[in-house]
């Protein structure tokens, strides 16, 4: 069955971003003496989601927290080399490997342009029987995920958006040490993710690089416009079960979702399959569900002025108390701790 999404859907259905993800953008500021709280304060972020640790934050409010944090460092990498990238650098980038003929010589001068601009990396790419592989060098001490997870984002989403199309990653193996919880990078990038390897690299199918490239200078001041909020959503893997469920549930209004034993049926697999994928990609139909409400509802009391009777009866739940207790188990605050992002706007 195929649902067409309504303006309000679509607007609702790009999911959010951990906060552990907001506290390790903002640590090498924090290092660095940077007033972390104002930085906060000017990308809409209240204090209060930043003391637990199962708030989420909006895809628009972290890439405007990304905007801040560059313009105060000076620096589009977050601070995390020994060499700031500094503002203009990723435009520079992406304006210059347009012109080039495929997606290989672009991926060439991409590493090429940032082999340059940082200090820590250095990066070559290589193709091996049926598969390229993205090899990245450490010259500084291993760093955190959220370093290699940032310069592969920046890379990525330039090989997606050159070619028009979803790069599909095959695995990424990295030598530092697994984060606490990696979902968030594993529905950016893909399933397998290998943590304390023996070296930093990315595979992926070799016939890609074969493609022409496919955007103009129209296209591109499209881009950069939306840059960094395009580098978080427009990209993400589609490939796993959980992402496919998530599709097909936005498309309509709670009250309609499928029992597991339905959605089975409309899957063509067995409750079991499902479980089973789900579970090997840490998560569950009722998980999956709670989500996706939990999303909606954050997006909702931050970009909308939706009373919470109003939330509650689009979420399906009997009344306002309901959602109030649901969402204070999901998030760990209440719902007014964001409605105060809002009010502050």
């Amino acid at each position: 069955m195929e649902y067409e999404l309504n303006n309000q859907q679509l607007q609702y259905s790009k999911g959010t971003i951990s906060i552990e993800l907001v506290h390790e953008a903002l640590l090498s500021a924090h290092d660095k003496g940077i007033n972390t709280q104002h930085i906060l304060q000017k990308a809409g972020i209240p204090l209060e989601l930043m003391q637990s640790n199962k708030t989420r934050i909006s895809v628009s409010a972290y890439a405007q927290l990304w905007i801040e944090i560059a313009n105060r460092m000076n620096d589009e990498f977050f601070g995390m080399d020994s060499h700031p990238m500094r503002r203009g650098s990723y435009q520079l980038l992406s304006k210059m490997v347009m012109r080039a003929e495929t997606l290989e010589k672009a991926l060439q001068q991409i590493l090429q342009f940032l082999n340059i601009v940082l200090d820590d990396f250095e990066s070559t790419l290589f193709v091996e029987e049926n598969y390229a592989y993205i090899v990245i060098q450490d010259k500084k001490p291993i760093k955190r995920m959220f370093s290699y997870a940032t310069y592969l984002m920046l890379i990525h989403s330039l090989m997606c958006w050159l070619t028009k199309q979803r790069v599909l990653l095959k695995q990424i193996q990295l030598k530092c040490d697994a984060p606490l919880d990696d979902q968030d990078y594993k529905v950016r990038f893909c399933e397998s993710i290998q943590y304390n390897t023996d070296k930093n690299y990315v595979q992926f199918d070799a016939n890609y690089l074969n493609i022409q490239i496919k955007q103009d200078q129209k296209s591109w001041h499209q881009f950069i416009k939306n840059t960094p909020h395009n580098l978080l959503i427009r990209f993400k893997n589609p490939n796993s079960l959980s992402s496919l469920i998530r599709k097909h549930l936005i498309h309509v209004h709670p009250a309609e979702w499928l029992e597991l034993n339905e959605l089975a049926m409309h899957l063509n697999m067995s409750e079991a399959t499902i479980q089973r994928r789900l579970k090997s990609e840490g998560m569950s139909y009722q998980q999956l569900k709670n989500d996706i409400r939990r999303d909606t509802a954050i997006e909702f009391l931050t970009k909308s002025t939706k009373s919470l009777q109003d939330i509650s009866d689009e979420l399906n739940f009997h009344d306002p108390s309901a959602f109030h207790r649901a969402f204070k188990k999901w998030t760990g605050v209440s719902p007014g701790a964001y409605r105060y992002e809002n009010d502050d706007l």
